[in-house]
């Protein structure tokens, strides 16, 4: 299968493989550009998942890495957030019950780690989590041309 290919932007960015203008150009022709950033809540979220929804949306699209293809995993990713809570606020109730059982805490303790094993999953994708985004590199815009020290002696025509 490979590594995954990474935009030529990027590969530009880290500065650590050399392309001449002509690689960089072909590769550039041939990326998938998506620039579908009117990102919508989903109908199937209750009120404080759409209200999630849109916080973290909000602040994806302030640094620009959420496009409207990902707004299914956003949504996956506040639910599953939502039932980890719920059954993290159960797991206590049950370590802290005076009827403690230990059958009963271990059942809910495996759905309790494959929640959170999924949302961590989903944040690491959606660039929620530290090291996903210390993965990240924003291609920077294009930069100005170095001004010519030579230019203020130019005769203007």
């Amino acid at each position: 299968m490979g590594r995954r290919k990474e935009p030529v932007d990027l590969v530009v960015a880290k500065g650590k493989k050399h392309l001449t203008k002509k690689e960089i150009q072909e590769r550039k022709e041939t990326e998938v550009k998506v620039d579908l950033i009117d990102i919508k809540t989903p109908d199937y979220l209750n009120t404080s998942q759409k209200e999630e929804f849109n916080k973290i949306a909000t602040k994806l699209k302030h640094v620009k890495i959420i496009t409207e293809l990902d707004e299914e995993t956003l949504a996956r990713y506040v639910i599953t957030n939502d039932e980890y809570k719920k059954i993290d606020r159960r797991l206590q109730r049950a370590i802290n019950s005076s009827k403690f059982n230990i059958d009963k805490v271990t059942d809910i303790q495996k759905v309790h780690d494959k929640l959170l094993k999924q949302v961590r999953a989903l944040a690491s994708d959606l660039g929620l989590t530290v090291t996903s985004r210390a993965k990240m590199v924003i291609p920077k815009g294009p930069e100005e041309p170095k001004k010519n020290k030579f230019s203020k002696f130019a005769v203007k025509k």
